[in-house]
């Protein structure tokens, strides 16, 4: 392959006039990133600083293969707790088993992703619906912010329990033993970061900020608290008080390809393809989002490519899985970012924190991340979200309530098992009960609708009947007892013609469903007509003997059918 297909397509064709917004929006995103990334290793179960390495060399990984100009790929809130459920039932949390876990994991993970890349399978991102998606990250949401709040309140204690409830249940029973300096830092720290969530941006455009910008400075408020945290931290000496983030290892992470334990491999694989394809659609989304209104076009195949390539050097550096991040993506596009440029220079800058800057943060109070970690979390539970699909659609609601509550009830695994069992259900319950209208034609027109919603035109002895859906094995019964419902309601029906314009398919249960109702129908002497069927569901019937049988015709077009049946019927 030539070196020159190596390089990315951006790349290409980068402008020097770029650099500027690129450079600048990259150092307000490396702000967010560092604080970010070490309150998300605490959540996965790891030393902080390995937060740091997941941070570095993935957005180098996405840059080369990745199609979205600012997508920043990274440690997020929902991977690092997938990550701590996978892991916790085999070892220790922090443990060097526990490390290796999550290296390994992480190298599933990009191996995954980057297959499916490769195979071409970026379609796989609908098979899980939104509302669904949107479902499981509020409840895992929930379950991270149940798990936080001992370390926000400094219970020396762990939580014990799986599920949301449990986590706060037992987390409750330990309150009465809650350190009151950690507790104060905490509490301050949450409304610090809530107040600055609501009423900064307002605030800036006040002071004459344009509301770009001021979102934009509104999104450093977590860097802003830690820093001042590890400030009063080392003027007064909190660590002796408190428990605080510790040593962070000075330096870049080691590269290693990662240990082959083929008994630990078979454990971790079904999480990882999990993790994997949870972060695939979560990214996407995101990267949809700014494409969308930045007029660009993304390739889901390269993106897969791109977010396995940012596992695998995750996984090389000594990481854990990673994905798309909407904080810090939303940073890139309101801070001007052009091109991926800006993440090879976050991870510089990165880089340079690793080399030269990690011993400020040593001195960070583990309450204070907690509190990063449960105002983000907040921010994904999505109550409006649930409202409008609500009002919606009922179905899509129930499966986004169903998902949030299995994960907040029984944990992450089974929240993700009822999330594709509702959105294969919600397929299912819609396809099994297609919409079926009685239709008749708009006078002065050649045009069918349905009867309750127009005024129309029908014939006495001629039923017109839409079928809204495709026939299969689980909907043909109720297509078969709508039927028989109208023909009760019509009894001096004489020719049954179904309308097909929206029938793509017709497989062999309904076929030979439909067989019968032609010859139960004959039985009756009513004939049974067809109109408007697609050419490729017309080529499927004509290698059956239906056609053959069929008592009445295959008609091109709804008004020919009516123009037909009732010169029949004139002659009768």
């Amino acid at each position: 392959m030539p070196a020159r297909k190596l390089i990315p397509h951006w790349f290409k064709h980068y402008r020097r006039e770029w650099l500027a917004g690129d450079a600048t929006t990259a150092l307000v995103a490396t702000m967010m990133l560092v604080p970010q990334a070490l309150a998300y290793a605490a959540l996965a179960g790891l030393p902080p600083h390995i937060g740091l390495y997941a941070g570095l060399l993935p957005l180098v990984g996405y840059a080369l293969f990745g199609t979205s100009s600012v997508l920043s790929v990274g440690p997020v809130a929902v991977l690092a707790l997938m990550t701590a459920h996978a892991l916790s039932p085999l070892a220790a949390p922090g443990s060097p088993e526990y490390i290796a876990g999550a290296v390994l994991l992480a190298t599933l993970s990009g191996l995954i992703l980057f297959a499916m890349g490769l195979l071409r399978l970026g379609v796989l991102s609908n098979l899980l619906s939104h509302p669904v998606i949107s479902g499981f990250v509020s409840g895992a949401a929930a379950l991270i912010i149940a798990g936080q709040i001992a370390p926000l309140l400094g219970i020396n204690s762990e939580a014990e329990g799986d599920t949301a409830l449990q986590l706060f249940l037992s987390t409750l029973k330990e309150v009465p033993n809650a350190d009151r300096a950690t507790t104060g830092l905490g509490l301050a720290s949450v409304l610090t970061l809530v107040a600055a969530r609501i009423w900064l941006t307002p605030a800036l455009k006040l002071l004459g900020l344009s509301e770009s910008r001021a979102r934009l400075f509104a999104r450093l408020a977590p860097m802003s608290v830690v820093l001042i945290a590890i400030a009063l931290t080392t003027l007064f000496h909190w660590e002796e008080q408190m428990p605080v983030v510790g040593e962070i290892p000075r330096g870049l992470p080691k590269l290693e390809i990662p240990a082959l334990d083929w008994q630990l491999i078979y454990k971790l694989l079904l999480p990882a393809v999990i993790i994997a394809l949870l972060g695939f659609v979560e990214s996407l989304s995101i990267a949809h989002a700014i494409a969308l209104r930045r007029g660009e076009r993304l390739n889901a195949d390269a993106e897969l490519r791109g977010l396995g390539a940012a596992n695998l050097l995750s996984a090389l550096s000594g990481g854990f899985p990673v994905t798309g991040s909407f904080a810090r993506t939303a940073i890139n596009d309101e801070g001007g970012a052009v091109s991926p440029m800006s993440s090879l220079i976050a991870a510089g800058l990165l880089a340079l924190v690793l080399l030269f800057a990690t011993a400020p943060f040593t001195e960070l109070p583990l309450c204070v991340l907690a509190a990063t970690i449960i105002v983000a979390a907040t921010s994904l539970i999505d109550v409006r979200g649930f409202l409008n699909t609500w009002r919606y659609d009922r179905t899509d609601g129930v499966a986004m309530a169903g998902t949030f509550f299995g994960v907040l009830l029984f944990g992450v695994e089974a929240g993700i098992g009822l999330g594709i069992g509702f959105s294969f259900a919600t397929l299912i319950w819609r396809t099994s009960r297609p919409h079926i209208a009685v239709v008749g034609r708009v006078p002065g027109t050649e045009h069918f609708r349905n009867v309750l919603r127009h005024t129309v035109e029908t014939q006495p002895n001629i039923l017109f009947l839409r079928i809204d859906e495709s026939l299969f094995f689980s909907n043909i019964s109720a297509v078969e007892e709508r039927l028989l419902s109208e023909l009760k309601r019509h009894p001096n029906i004489r020719e049954l013609v179904l309308i097909l314009s929206s029938v793509n398919r017709i497989d062999g249960t309904a076929l030979e469903r439909l067989q019968q109702v032609n010859r139960d129908l004959l039985a009756r002497d009513i004939r049974l007509h067809l109109s408007e069927v697609k050419g490729p569901v017309l080529d499927r019937l004509g290698r059956s003997k239906f056609l053959e049988e069929l008592s009445g015709r295959v008609f091109l077009s709804s008004y020919i059918a009516e123009l037909a049946l009732s010169r029949d019927q004139s002659k009768q």
